[in-house]
């Protein structure tokens, strides 16, 4: 297994949080809500337990994937570190653009959308099924290539590290060249925005380039309304967790075909038989 950075890297976050929440306090910022406060922690520590186990048979999935690598990549060279940076980032993109886009996927990252307060602890509210429903996935191919497993699940560490400190408002804008390359706090607060012009917007990781390219990108103009378009009415963790896939489950019960049926897992979040509810795309329209 790779290093645990992450797991050590979580001192730091409830400091900087901390120190957030005291900057909020002093300048009645408005930032943090006690309830919601606690209903992150709660998810992230949820997250960290089921890790445990989940990370452990990623990694044994990997490793057996790594055996059929068809390039001998060596860490011990400098290129190999540029290699792996740009694959993970490209990687997370593409999970993240699809987890706006496909019920199964968007019914475990709601949970990380879930707070109507952008703050350094709502970037602690992490879903507790993604690994167990595929998250994984757009990771398979980078074994594959050549990458080992540990240098896979080191650099998705170093890249959740970088995302935690962009959830604030606290930071208004980097220098424009920063602005340009890096996903930061303003890009990363329209990706939070409830806003139908901020929707499925700015799904980088550590660069926004990605979007600048495949035509997601969003500047930010106002403020955006933090949120889901239709928010979950609880601070309990495990109603969090969970709702949305119940609610899923019970959508695709009330469907009259098995099309029907599978179309609310495979479809955009908003997606409906009847028309009843609907996607981004049919909004915007």
């Amino acid at each position: 297994m790779p290093p645990a950075i992450l797991y050590y890297a979580i001192p730091g976050f409830l400091l900087l949080l901390s120190l957030e929440a005291w900057f909020s306090y002093k300048k009645n910022k408005g930032l943090y809500e006690t309830k919601d406060t606690w209903s992150s922690l709660g998810l992230g520590i949820g997250n960290v337990v089921v890790g445990f186990v989940t990370k452990a048979m990623i990694f044994g999935l990997f490793l057996f994937l790594y055996r059929y690598w068809l390039f001998n990549l060596d860490a011990g060279t400098w290129w190999f570190w540029g290699l792996l940076f740009f694959a993970d980032d490209f990687s997370y993109y593409w999970f993240h653009r699809t987890a706006h886009n496909v019920n199964w996927f968007w019914a475990s990252h709601v949970v990380h959308h879930s707070s109507q307060h952008y703050n350094l602890a709502a970037a602690l509210r992490q879903t507790w099924t993604g690994n167990l429903t595929g998250s994984f996935l757009f990771w398979a191919w980078m074994p594959l290539v050549g990458f080992h497993p540990v240098w896979i699940l080191f650099m998705q560490q170093v890249s959740l590290i970088y995302q935690f400190w962009i959830h604030t408002e606290a930071v208004k804008r980097l220098p424009k060249f920063a602005e340009y390359i890096l996903n930061t706090p303003s890009h990363h607060r329209v990706h939070h925005g409830s806003d139908l012009k901020y929707l499925d917007k700015n799904h980088g990781g550590v660069l926004i380039i990605w979007d600048r390219f495949f035509g997601t990108f969003q500047p930010e103009e106002e403020r955006p309304c933090y949120g889901l378009t239709k928010n979950i009415s609880s601070f309990n963790p495990v109603v969090i967790a969970l709702t949305t896939w119940a609610e899923l489950f019970q959508k695709a019960k009330s469907a009259g075909s098995l099309k029907q049926k599978l179309h609310y897992f495979i479809k955009p979040p908003g997606w409906s038989h009847d028309g009843s509810s609907k996607t981004t795309r049919e909004l915007r329209s």
